[in-house]
């Protein structure tokens, strides 16, 4: 794990969409993950366009990706939410499962999801990830997101593509 967040990538001046979907279960912290992610997307791409879709958990964003990119395609999702271990599996389980779903999303429709749905063990953890600036995985998905954008952009500035060929 990281002690620390990710360098600063260079600001972008393009016009991306960007839509961040986030849970509202355990609001306080899912709320500072929404507001840091937005003030640093603000500074790191200023002419950008960012929508926030709230959802009820975590187990619901994954569904809402899946239908955010077949309706509206947008360039780049950031999921934000906050699951705390409890004494049951249940935690761990919702945690792969979004996991997995947001990984076979991004690859499956070839759009950037940033996966700062994080998993921790108690509320001191919670805080640290979502209010705290040190490991801020708010303002790390933008960061995220900041770089896989001028990535894709790169490609697609040299090929005219998303992705050069193989050939």
């Amino acid at each position: 794990m990281s002690t620390a967040l990710p360098t600063r990538p260079r600001s972008l001046n393009q016009r991306s969409q960007i839509v961040i979907v986030a849970s509202t279960y355990n609001e306080e912290f899912t709320d500072a993950l929404v507001e840091n992610c937005k003030q640093e997307l603000e500074e790191l791409m200023p002419n950008s366009l960012t929508n926030i879709i709230r959802v009820p958990g975590a187990y619901e964003v994954p569904v809402t990706v899946e239908a955010l990119i077949q309706q509206n395609k947008p360039e780049c999702v950031i999921t934000l939410g906050l699951i705390i271990r409890g004494q049951t599996a249940h935690g761990d389980l919702v945690a792969e499962s979004v996991t997995n779903a947001l990984q076979e999303i991004a690859v499956r429709n070839t759009v950037p999801v940033i996966h700062e749905v994080v998993l921790v063990d108690d509320d001191k953890q919670a805080y640290a990830r979502c209010i705290g600036s040190k490991l801020n995985r708010g303002r790390e998905a933008a960061r995220a997101a900041t770089s896989i954008l001028d990535t894709f952009n790169q490609f697609k500035r040299s090929t005219g593509r998303v992705f050069p060929s193989n050939a």
